[in-house]
């Protein structure tokens, strides 16, 4: 057994004794896993999983320490079996995953045809009174009956509409995403688009 093995032996002993959830247990259990880090003794790999896998050894130890024992290993060995055990766990889930999700893409069923809603949006815009009489200040003409079936695909870019109608981009986006699209969301969703 060699120098760093003996205090961590002692450390554990220590541990042991003191009372379960005090400073002096904590310090202890502390002064252990320094002890450890700075030894670099601890197994190290290049995983993306690494870290995780080396902070549930460190739990490990603080729950388990008391179940070490020194006939069968030293504490170093015991804590990098622990470690490669993470480690597969971690690997083994990130295949079950990628299988998970390789079957998934596999099964998905050939895509149905979404009804055909934008007709119907359409009708609903051209019949819509209270769409026409909602508009922009001094521009009647720039209602949300004409912003949102110009928005409807294909649609007009802002640049061109503010061409159109002589008033800035960020005026006829503000009213539409205000007053437009929160009538249009609702239409949407008692269709049961949204």
């Amino acid at each position: 057994m060699d120098e760093l093995e003996g205090q961590l032996h002692q450390l554990i002993k220590e541990a042991c004794k003191a009372m379960p959830g005090s400073s002096d247990r904590q310090k202890k259990l502390t002064k252990i896993i320094r002890l450890i880090q700075k030894s670099g003794k601890i197994w190290r790999s290049s995983s993306p999983y690494y870290e995780d896998a080396l902070q549930q050894t460190w739990l490990h130890l603080c729950r388990n320490f008391h179940v070490f024992d020194p006939e069968r290993g030293n504490v170093t060995t015991w804590l990098n079996v622990h470690l490669q055990w993470r480690l597969k766990d971690y690997w083994s889930i990130e295949q079950q995953q990628k299988a998970w999700m390789h079957r998934e893409m596999i099964d998905v069923p050939a895509a149905v045809e979404p009804p055909p809603m934008l007709p119907t949006v359409k009708q609903w815009v051209e019949a819509n009174d209270e769409l026409r009489r909602i508009h922009i200040q001094g521009h009647p003409e720039v209602n949300c009956q004409v912003l949102i079936l110009r928005r409807l695909p294909p649609e007009t870019n802002w640049k061109t509409l503010a061409t159109e109608f002589n008033i800035s981009v960020s005026t006829l986006s503000s009213f539409y995403q205000r007053k437009c699209l929160p009538l249009l969301r609702k239409f949407g969703e008692s269709q049961g688009y949204l």
